[in-house]
Formats: C-alpha cells, sequence, structure tokens
C-alpha cells in the first residue's frame, strides 16, 4: 500500500505578488492624480476663455438692452456694472451670467489695452448700447503662463495663448 500524499493547501498570497499589486497601484494612483489636477496654462485657458466668453455675452446684452454695460476689476475679482437712466453705474446682481466673479488662487490681470485711450490706474471696459467697440486687449497672468483676451473693432473677442498681455 502506498502511503497517502500529504496534500499542501497553499491559500492567499505571497509577498511578492502584493508588492506588485501595491507598485501597479501606485503607478494608477500617481497618473490620475498628475491627469486630475490640470497645469496652469490649462487653468488660465479656462479661465480665458470664460472671461471672453462674458465680455462677448455683455457686449450683446448692452446692445440688446439699449443700455451701456462695463467690466472692472478689483483684484482678484472682476464685476460687471450696467448704466441706468440717470448715467449712474449699478453692479449686475439679478443674472447668474453677469454676477462678480473671483479669479482663481495665483491668478492675476496683468493689464487692460484699450486702442486710442490713455492707460489708466483702474481696468475698466465699457460695452456701448450701439455696437460700436474700440480694439482691447486683456493681459492674464498664472505663474509663468500667460494669456491675452482680445477684442476687435467689428466685435470679435478671442482668446490668444501665450500672449503677455
Amino acid at each position: 500500500m502506498k502511503p497517502a500524499a500529504a496534500t499542501v493547501n497553499n491559500a492567499g498570497f505571497t509577498l511578492l505578488e502584493l508588492l506588485v499589486v501595491l507598485l501597479v497601484m501606485g503607478i494608477v494612483v500617481g497618473l490620475a492624480s498628475v491627469t486630475a489636477r490640470p497645469d496652469d496654462r490649462a487653468l488660465l485657458g479656462v479661465e480665458a476663455d470664460r472671461l471672453a466668453l462674458l465680455l462677448d455675452l455683455a457686449a450683446i446684452e448692452a446692445r440688446n438692452s439699449g443700455g451701456a454695460i462695463a467690466w472692472t476689476v478689483q483684484a482678484p475679482a472682476y464685476r460687471f456694472w450696467r448704466q441706468v437712466q440717470d448715467g449712474q453705474w449699478v453692479e449686475i446682481r439679478d443674472g447668474d451670467l453677469l454676477r462678480a466673479r473671483v479669479l482663481p488662487e495665483g491668478m492675476r490681470f496683468t493689464g487692460l489695452r484699450v486702442e486710442n485711450a490713455q492707460p489708466r490706474d483702474a481696468m475698466r471696459l465699457e460695452f456701448g448700447p450701439y455696437g460700436t467697440a474700440s480694439a482691447f486687449s486683456i493681459g492674464m497672468a498664472l505663474g509663468a503662463a500667460r494669456s491675452t483676451v482680445a477684442g476687435s473693432p467689428v466685435g470679435a473677442i478671442e482668446v490668444v495663448p501665450g500672449a503677455g498681455g
């Protein structure tokens, strides 16, 4: 009679298998965190695009309502204003789109240039009700990333990435 073979029960994982799994999980988490956090250039691009769209909306609103709308900067925030009948400027608070906004931490406006206008201490851009506009450029920066929101006299507003503003 043959002796019964001893059965070995290997339940569980070896140390090497556990280390490989932990290494793979670490690599996946590292890649996910790098791709989930946008770099300065991408974040600045999103904010510049948002500003360009809001300025375009303000110009359209000025033409449609028949009243001037202004954009001002009070770092690190910007606001939109509506000119009322007595000539006073009132901050727009009744709309979700043209509400006051704060730039993300570290982001700043580097300058505003308006065609045929003297530089001012305060950043202010006005959109008239008759559709006439001056060319302008608004510089924005975040870290080493630079971008410019530029408007043409015909009303086209676009973002120019990498421009110094």
